[in-house]
């Protein structure tokens, strides 16, 4: 679904991300994991569009879509949710997910005066499509409460939701588990997968929950120094030498002398 070519972003003399190649297949949950300063956010920004490649290339579906801007990204399927929930906090549950469609025609001045049985029979759409991702995401009892007054697990799950109210190729997920509690996780993990058993909707996640990656993610490719170090299960990254060095700054080996 998206293939990352050789790319690099830097800035000044700081190579954030250096040479990096990885794929995201279709129908995949893809884990993306490394230490603090990984390059791991950087990337996900450009194939966001939100950050242009130094050099490389980016393709979805194989067509190159790098340095394109987010909104064009948007229409064309690629959709990223933030560590930090973007929601409209003055706005209810179902009026957030209503927002989200592009190109709605009670935008437009003319058809608001001209062809209000056309704005009306379109939203009454867009109404219905939101109030079943409400049910989808089990979130019917806070359809009308405010978006800024649900908890950090309510929020990524409304994020969740924005992505089912267009036709979504792959989202990217930063850091979904941060500031939910581990009940709340358990829904946005089981939502996940849903979407992606379900919908076929493809995944990359970036996540520091290595029970979380385990649960959802295969493969999970490991970032360090703005590289892909390695990629394979959850199991056989937890057990690399090199991954364990890039987290702990030594490896196993050296571990075992001191011991001895």
């Amino acid at each position: 679904m998206i293939e990352v070519r050789s790319v690099s972003k830097h800035f000044g003399g700081v190579r954030a991300v250096d040479e990096a190649t990885l794929a995201i297949d279709s129908g995949s949950i893809t884990g993306l994991i490394g230490p603090n300063g990984a390059g791991k956010t950087t990337l996900f920004n450009m194939i966001a569009g939100n950050l242009t490649p130094t050099s490389g290339s980016i393709l979805l579906d194989g067509e190159d879509i790098t340095g394109l801007k987010p909104h064009v990204l948007f229409d064309r399927g690629l959709l990223r949710t933030f560590q930090i929930a973007h929601e409209f906090g003055t706005l209810t549950v179902l009026e957030n997910l209503m927002m989200v469609p592009g190109q709605q025609s009670g935008e437009k001045l003319t058809d608001a005066w001209f062809k209000p049985g056309k704005v009306k029979q379109e939203e009454a759409q867009i109404r219905q499509k939101a109030v079943e991702v409400i049910e989808f995401l089990n979130l019917s009892h806070v359809a009308s409460e405010l978006a800024g007054n649900l908890s950090g697990g309510q929020k990524k799950l409304l994020e969740l939701g924005r992505t089912m109210m267009v036709e979504a190729k792959v989202v990217l997920l930063d850091e979904v588990g941060a500031g939910v509690n581990r009940t709340l996780l358990g829904e946005v993990g089981d939502a996940i997968l849903k979407l992606n058993q379900e919908r076929g909707y493809t995944f990359c996640m970036i996540e520091h929950d290595m029970d979380f990656i385990s649960r959802l993610c295969d493969p999970v490719i490991v970032m360090a120094e703005g590289t892909v170090l390695a990629e394979g299960t959850a199991d056989e990254v937890k057990n690399n030498e090199e991954v364990i060095e890039a987290y702990l700054g030594r490896g196993l080996k050296n571990k075992d002398q001191e011991s001895a």
